[in-house]
């Protein structure tokens, strides 16, 4: 039997094939016709869960370049976070267990069952950790939305050049230019790569000029976006993992998005849309919202029309425009260039004046303050744009 036979205590029926999982040598058993759990209803706890037949599963959870919310939203899972505690051992959560990078290194390879990974690769320390948790673990899951497609980190990517990303934190801003101002006016004090001090040599991880995606870095089985994961999204996967652990049930097919829907969010919102034509663009708290109308046609920037579906809709359902975080449906790939294209849609062309002139054009999207910052706030390590252009095309 294979491993995952042996973990689960099954045997196989006649009505099943073997299939090949690519995230691990041996063939797993799946039924002939699946069902994958992670398409069921949201539930996520199983009250009264008992050890796995075979024994708990490892699952480490870590955090690169990010906020930490993916960490929380894990914490926050409310008694579901109870059955990850009864189906595995934790061999590594830098916020809430004490797994050390050693440990994890001195494991066999393959011997993790299940490794999350939230955050985006920022520096060398990211790259090495991603790189060793795959080498260990049998599924690497992609954890919200940073991990998928760079997130708010990746903003740094019009800058591409760490130099001038250092100089400004740590020389511009006003706290650290009174510091620098008062202790070292003479030279400013920027973060090192090594420093050597009597006791020993201090190191810190080597800043990247490009932020990345993880599966820029490291092959990835499974996606879940967001920012952070919604708790429906959550428990979809953890019906997925209980499912599988417990009874053998196949897993979605490599490189599934967990907890979204084929569909745009604005298929989600329950707003109804009336395709206004728009002249300016209005930050929320400059409009009354109207409850019911769909915040576009209220001229207020909304990306659902780019974003995938499987939040709930959250956001806009509070008078909240989406902000992209779960990512572009499947039929979108340059998720930035969609929101643009569907605000272009609703520029003031109509039956008696089709025309709309570049006077116009440059008014409406001037109205937006930040353009990069609203079209790509989660996906620019996915973009197309990979960097700032600079006079002479540097």
């Amino acid at each position: 039997m294979g491993f995952f036979s042996r973990l689960f205590g099954r045997k196989k029926a006649k009505n099943e094939e073997k299939v090949k999982c690519s995230c691990h040598s041996e063939e797993v058993t799946a039924p002939e016709k699946a069902t994958y759990v992670a398409d069921l209803p949201a539930v996520g706890y199983v009250p009264n869960l008992q050890t796995p037949p075979g024994g708990k599963i490892k699952i480490a959870l870590y955090w690169v370049a990010g906020c930490g919310g993916c960490d929380v939203s894990i914490l926050d899972s409310d008694e579901k976070v109870l059955n990850i505690g009864t189906m595995a051992d934790i061999v590594m959560w830098p916020i809430a267990a004490d797994g050390k990078e050693h440990d994890i290194a001195a494991m066999e390879d393959g011997s993790i069952t299940v490794s999350l990974i939230n955050g985006a690769i920022r520096n060398s320390e990211n790259e090495a950790m991603a790189k060793l948790l795959r080498q260990k673990s049998k599924l690497v899951i992609s954890y919200g939305t940073c991990a998928c497609f760079g997130g708010t980190p990746a903003l740094a990517n019009l800058v591409n050049n760490t130099h001038e990303v250092l100089d400004y934190v740590y020389t511009k801003t006003p706290s650290s230019a009174s510091f620098q101002n008062e202790y070292h006016r003479d030279k400013a004090v920027l973060p090192q790569t090594s420093y050597k001090t009597p006791d020993g040599e201090l190191t810190l991880p080597m800043i990247y000029d490009t932020v990345k995606s993880l599966d820029q870095v490291i092959d990835v089985d499974y996606y879940v976006p967001g920012c952070p994961p919604t708790q429906e999204t959550i428990s979809k996967l953890l019906n997925a993992l209980i499912a599988f652990v417990y009874e053998g049930v196949a897993l979605p097919p490599k490189g599934s998005y967990i907890g979204v829907e084929d569909k745009s969010l604005c298929e989600e919102c329950p707003r109804h849309k009336e395709n206004r034509r728009i002249e300016k663009i209005r930050e929320p708290y400059e409009v009354n919202i109207d409850p019911d109308l769909c915040l576009m046609d209220q001229g207020i920037l909304c990306l659902g029309a780019a974003t995938v579906s499987g939040c709930g809709a959250k956001c806009t359902r509070v008078g909240q425009p989406c902000r992209g975080c779960y990512g572009p449906t499947r039929q979108v790939q340059e998720q930035g260039a969609s929101i643009f294209t569907a605000v272009a849609s609703l520029f003031p062309v109509t039956e008696e004046d089709p025309t709309c002139g570049e006077d116009k054009i440059i008014k409406t999207m001037s109205s937006i303050k930040d353009p990069l910052g609203y079209f790509y706030a989660f996906s620019m390590a996915k973009a197309l744009i990979k960097g700032k252009v600079t006079e002479g095309g540097r």
